[in-house]
């Protein structure tokens, strides 16, 4: 199979380590056990060298190509991604708990059609593993110009504060770059759950009471990693040094033709969203 722009699958995964191609080979069967074990235990599985290393270089020259055009994020937000105050709430109540994020956003729009991102993305046998290992009947590609695949950048001094994923089961990343320092991918997993917000840990996590809770996970690069994102508390600590950190985002949805909210786009990718449209 053919990339959107000539790139083969192949070229981009490491077959011989993730057997994913062939939904009828054992060894695939064996790796998404493994993984949906993982990530049901711990809330998160991580492929290391998932992406082969001149599709990981590729892609990077890509995002360091399109990083003038990039949206920069800097917001002070709380754990909901939420920015202003609740007055009939504590002032530690975790709504009211707001920390500062920064960092910067490539559409998918912005780099080229045999990007080796895209291709990973739109690849059926991507989408189909990722809804084997989260358990989902089918997956979708998203249907937005702009949010079905993009990367994401910190440079130094960009962090991501604590969060939940509002409205997403499951999210999907790849490690294009990892910085010199700083830029660990933190985790507290099912910190919250649907019946309990759980806002008294969420107060002490928040508020550095819990140190022994948070789980750092390994990134290298190439490493595709899948965690829930809606109900474990997760963050990325402050980029140190002049390499950026690259992180590739492929969005997945259980239904068709999902596209994005106009204004949500526009804060996300930047003011040429609105213009655009």
């Amino acid at each position: 199979m053919i990339g959107p722009g000539g790139l083969r699958p192949e070229d981009v995964v490491d077959l011989a380590a993730y057997p994913i191609a062939d939904p009828d080979d054992p060894a695939r069967a064996a790796l998404v056990e493994r993984l949906r074990a993982e990530l049901e235990r711990d809330q998160v599985c991580v492929l290391p060298g998932f992406m082969r290393r001149g599709a990981r270089e590729r892609a990077v020259a890509e995002a360091t190509a399109a990083r003038p055009l990039a949206h920069h994020i800097r917001d002070r937000r709380n754990c909901y991604l939420q920015r202003s105050l609740d007055p009939a709430l504590p002032e530690d109540h975790p709504r009211n708990l707001l920390f500062d994020t920064s960092s910067r956003m490539i559409a998918y729009d912005l780099f080229p059609s045999d990007s080796p991102l895209k291709t990973l993305y739109h690849w059926a046998a991507t989408r189909q593993v990722v809804a084997d290992i989260v358990g989902a009947e089918a997956l979708y590609d998203n249907a937005d110009p702009y949010q079905p695949a993009n990367m994401l950048c910190f440079q130094d001094g960009d962090s991501s504060s604590w969060h939940f994923d509002s409205g997403n089961a499951f999210t999907v990343t790849v490690m294009l770059q990892a910085p010199e320092a700083g830029g660990a991918f933190e985790l507290v997993p099912n910190a919250r759950s649907e019946s309990d917000p759980n806002h008294d840990y969420l107060r002490a996590v928040l508020l550095g009471e819990r140190p022994q809770d948070i789980v750092e996970v390994a990134r290298e690069a190439g490493s595709l990693c899948i965690f829930r994102g809606c109900n474990s508390l997760h963050r990325v600590s402050p980029v140190r040094g002049d390499t950026l950190r690259i992180m590739g985002v492929l969005v997945y949805e259980t239904e068709p033709g999902v596209v994005g909210d106009p204004e949500v786009n526009e804060t996300v990718y930047g003011p040429r969203v609105a213009l655009a449209g």
